[in-house]
């Protein structure tokens, strides 16, 4: 039998998305305290093996439908439902952050909307700002921004947004904790002979179609189709993803155990990934001029400092993916900068402690990130392919 919890046990960054459906109960609104206990313990375990993680929490809707006297069951209106999520927010990310105080760290409240993440700029924002709290040693909480979402521009369920958040922050494994097992080849509510599916390598539209239509009686608002589609956008990002039941006492270490689930491995690294779709770049908006030092330190490998930059060329915003020219005029690397093309011009030539001085802020020591550019392939000589 094929071992595919080693995919959780290799794991170094994990992201874990947990619904409605297992922190609340739907019938009385209340909160299920023995499971944010549970899976604050399962958290602080993986932190002892130096796993970091990122907790996608569902249920400040429920939450605070009591607190504004909702009925729990009764469907919302927009502005009622962004009303109980201002309600509910403070309540749910103070009962994580008690589960996690118990064990010496603590929880962040992170709120995104679909712009954080398709905005480019606000997209690395949003990722400093996890991988900042990630290294300060925080567990981020992170919950769709619901008070200022439209109908329109929203995720509308939490594991789409947990895949952006797995994108995010190159996680090497998204953890989705639903009421079920993982995927079936039918509905085994209604179907005692169904198959339990246990691993998935590719999201073909004949497993989509197993999914079913989404839910929508309980106190969560997707279904195994937004699981799916979920597990699709993160195995794009080199991302692998696992569903299991999260209604248990310690479904991490059932994980671990070889539990039933279901897994969808990633071909490739979030580092490959990212490298290919950087690589891939169609539209360049700029170029950066470097001179001899620092065009052999970024071929090694390092990232690119200000006192290395010669020139600018064109205009182009953070994360823009532009061309970096060596000291002979040759392009060689394809980068996303952090800084933007004015910034870029303001810096040529300074040292790195001199950036905040000048700019008036610092957002970090390097106007290219060792992990945002790739080397050119090196192109074969036609002599060498030429036959004698």
């Amino acid at each position: 039998m094929t071992d595919h919890a080693s995919i959780l046990r290799d794991a170094r960054r994990i992201v874990i998305k947990i619904g409605s459906a297992q922190l609340i109960d739907w019938r009385t609104g209340q909160a299920h305290v023995g499971r944010f206990y549970a899976l604050g313990c399962e958290i602080a375990e993986l932190r002892k093996r130096g796993v970091e993680v990122v907790l996608v929490s569902s249920g400040a809707v429920a939450l605070g439908r009591p607190r504004l006297n909702l009925p729990a069951g009764q469907k919302l209106r927009l502005d009622e439902k962004q009303a109980a999520a201002a309600a509910g927010q403070p309540v749910i990310i103070q009962a994580w952050d008690q589960e996690f105080s118990k064990h010496g760290f603590h929880a962040a409240q992170a709120l995104l909307s679909p712009s954080d993440t398709e905005s480019r700029r606000r997209w690395l924002n949003s990722r400093n700002t996890l991988e900042t709290l990630l290294s300060l040693g925080a567990v981020p909480v992170v919950n769709e921004n619901d008070t200022v979402a439209t109908e329109k521009l929203r995720y509308g369920d939490n594991d789409r947004l947990a895949a952006r958040v797995a994108q995010l922050v190159s996680a090497d494994l998204l953890v989705i904790l639903s009421d079920v097992d993982g995927l079936y080849d039918a509905d085994p509510t209604s179907n005692p002979d169904a198959e339990h599916i246990p691993y998935v390598e590719e999201v073909t539209a004949e497993i989509s179609d197993l999914a079913g239509p989404t839910r929508a009686e309980t106190a969560g608002t997707g279904g195994m189709a937004t699981k799916i589609a979920a597990a699709e956008m993160a195995m794009a990002a080199g991302c692998s993803t696992v569903i299991a039941r999260g209604d248990c006492e310690q479904p991490i270490t059932d994980l671990l155990n070889g539990g039933r689930a279901t897994w969808f491995q990633a071909e490739v690294s979030p580092e490959s990934a990212k490298r290919v779709w950087i690589a891939n770049s169609l539209a360049h908006e700029g170029k950066l001029f470097l001179d001899e030092g620092a065009t052999d330190a970024v071929k090694q490998g390092h990232s690119l400092l200000a006192a290395g930059l010669t020139d600018v060329e064109g205009r182009f915003g953070r994360g823009h993916a532009i061309r970096l020219v060596g000291h002979d005029g040759t392009e060689f690397a394809t980068a996303l900068p952090g800084y933007d093309s004015d910034e870029c011009r303001a810096l040529v030539g300074i040292q790195s402690d001199e950036i905040e001085a000048t700019l008036g802020y610092k957002r970090g020591y390097a106007l290219v990130h060792a992990a945002d550019l790739v080397l050119d392939e090196p192109k074969i000589k036609q002599s060498e392919g030429a036959s004698s």
